[in-house]
């Protein structure tokens, strides 16, 4: 069942829309104020406040569209191909402080901070005290998630050498606190330690028995498969190691086959699916929505480049194959559409009405991640094991030997279109790939170069001085 979204208080709270992480961007008016105060009583209104924060997850500038396609264009997958005027300047990577979606993407992921930041402050609530704990806990792994979000595209770590001591992004613990009008950026290292935190506070909160069956709310496997996303980006291999086994011990979930995998994106749920974003036909991000931006039609202005088609075996459903949207079904993720153009196809495929959710953590990514991990560790057989549980279920060939090469190529080949291609480049100290000097317009910055940050936006550090602008901006 979609999820409803009933925002209860916070309709009418503007939390989603600040463009600034001051005090007083992230403070409601005066008469919101006053229905913060005294609505937030029962488990049921801070049930209502926590579907707020889910919401704030599902527009445009943030999972939506605009976090993934980011993921995409900035490397060596996707491209702009101009036809609305779309994502030309991401895919050059030539953004200014001034951009708006260096601003919206900052500003949406805040505001679920915002929501979040409510659930848990709220004190003195009737109901179940478990219920309540588990509410809680959610919200706590929401903050975590979108403060990661935040220092993958706007920290310095990947930046002239910066590293773990770089600044990263101010991590906001509180909806109001008159003791810090203008937060500071913390370092990627305490952006990091604070998200392993509020990680731990879910789990000591949340209770397995109350997860229910819906994979559109944190569920306690949810928790665990963030931390291991966490712990794979930062290179801490023991973590990544527990956290992702702790998914795969669940017995929860599988490897979807390969029959099954193409209708993983037009289907609600699902064996491989963990957490992802509720879309109804009455609740989506509609013509900006992720479909209409990779397939042809008004906007279509992210295509595929003939580099990500090469990688894949004959006969791999990811892989590429002719496609008229005029006659035919999709039978692999990349359609080679009769102008020759290369789309994505198979991934978020519903047009109107755009009710496709979005599958923000898959099982696949846990096994891959736990492969990785497995490598890093030392047992590179059991690793190979494990990586080849993907590919076997999606009519590709098996590797030979886990390798760190073997293990990235996998994560591009099954998590291409869906945002991890440049945070994979960026986190292995990787340039990004310039195979295609015809279509690509970025031109392979390499490691350290300032565009493997976004620009603070200008509305932000214009304001708060405590939040210096990025390098080369």
């Amino acid at each position: 069942m979609k999820m409803k979204i009933k925002y209860f208080l916070m309709l009418a709270l503007g939390l989603g829309i600040a463009t600034s992480c001051t005090e007083e961007d992230l403070n409601p008016t005066l008469a919101q104020d006053k229905s913060i105060e005294t609505s937030i009583n029962t488990v049921n209104d801070l049930n209502a406040v926590l579907i707020g924060a889910y919401s704030r997850m599902q527009p445009t500038a943030y999972y939506g569209r605009d976090v993934i396609i980011l993921g995409e264009v900035f490397s060596d997958n996707a491209t702009s191909n101009a036809n609305s005027n779309r994502f030309v300047l991401e895919a050059r990577m030539d953004l200014l402080a001034t951009s708006a979606i260096a601003e919206t993407l900052w500003a949406q992921a805040y505001g679920v901070i915002a929501s979040a930041n409510v659930v848990i402050g709220a004190e003195g609530l009737e109901g179940d005290q478990a219920t309540i704990d588990h509410l809680k806990g959610q919200a706590y792994a929401l903050r975590a998630l979108a403060h990661f979000d935040l220092v993958k595209f706007y920290g310095q770590q990947h930046v002239n050498g910066g590293g773990l001591s770089a600044p990263g992004v101010p991590y906001v613990t509180a909806f109001r606190d008159n003791d810090a009008l203008f937060p500071s950026r913390n370092t990627v290292q305490e952006v990091k330690e604070l998200a392993y935190a509020d990680l731990q506070t879910a789990k000591d909160l949340m209770s397995e028995s109350l997860n229910g069956t819906s994979t559109e709310y944190i569920t306690t496997y949810a928790v665990d498969a963030i931390e291991a996303r966490i712990a794979n980006y930062f290179g801490d291999w023991q973590r990544a190691l527990d956290a992702s086994k702790s998914v795969i011990d669940s017995g929860v979930f599988s490897v979807v086959s390969e029959g099954a995998f193409l209708s993983t994106f037009a289907t609600d749920g699902g064996v491989n699916i963990i957490f992802e974003i509720s879309n109804s036909p009455t609740d989506n991000a509609g013509i900006n929505g992720l479909a209409n931006i990779y397939q042809a039609g008004s906007y279509g202005d992210v295509i595929a480049l003939p580099n990500l088609a090469a990688i894949y075996d004959d006969g791999d459903v990811r892989g590429a194959t002719p496609y008229d949207p005029a006659v035919d079904e999709p039978t692999t993720v990349i359609g080679i559409h009769p102008n020759g153009t290369l789309r994505n196809v198979g991934k978020y495929p519903s047009t109107a009405p755009y009710e496709d959710n979005i599958p923000v953590i898959r099982y696949e990514e846990m096994v891959l991640i736990y492969a990785e991990a497995l490598l890093e560790t030392g047992d590179a057989d059991e690793a190979l094991i494990w990586l080849n549980k993907v590919p076997a279920e999606r009519g590709a060939d098996l590797y030979t030997e886990a390798t760190k090469d073997n293990i990235l190529l996998e994560r591009r080949k099954e998590l291409a279109f869906e945002g991890f291609r440049f945070h994979d480049l960026a986190r292995t100290g990787m340039d990004i790939p310039y195979p295609d000097a015809i279509l690509q317009t970025h031109e392979g910055p390499e490691y350290g170069s300032y565009n493997f940050a976004l620009p603070i936006p200008a509305s932000e550090a214009d304001t708060n001085a405590n939040v210096p602008q990025n390098a080369g901006y």
